[in-house]
């Protein structure tokens, strides 16, 4: 499987007491190369999990590979929040939405089913999913 890793994914991958821990663990059974991520979505992780050496170790040991650079997308980033503004997405959901865009062909993993259905990648089409039942 190929995807884009949101940060619900990595918390619930590593936090065994995660509503979607069982979820996450398969879904990274089935990874046939990193998920593409971001460094605003590994920094939301690190936040939640309270801890910045397992998330780094997730890149390093290839589970998740950074494909992302925010600056070289700003323009577009800040339409996407302008947007959905009043959603008041954060800065990794943008991301996300804009990778979606760049990766056509790959799932977004994510628990946050509901902003991710609103959300549109090239202003109107559906961002594919995988996300718990």
């Amino acid at each position: 499987m190929k995807g884009i890793a949101d940060t619900g994914f990595i918390v619930a991958f590593v936090n065994r007491n995660d509503q979607f821990h069982q979820w996450a663990v398969e879904v990274a059974n089935q990874v046939t190369e990193p998920l593409l991520t971001c460094e605003p979505v590994l920094a939301e992780a690190a936040f939640h999990l309270r801890d910045t050496e397992i998330v780094l170790s997730l890149v390093r040991q290839g589970l998740l590979r950074l494909a992302f650079d925010v600056e070289s997308h700003l323009g577009q980033l800040e339409a996407l929040a302008k947007r959905y503004g009043d959603r008041e997405p954060d800065l990794a959901d943008l991301c996300i939405i804009r990778m979606s865009e760049l990766h056509p062909d790959r799932r977004v993993v994510t628990v946050d089913r509901a902003d991710f259905r609103v959300y549109r990648r090239n202003k109107r089409e559906m961002i594919p999913l995988n996300c718990p039942q």
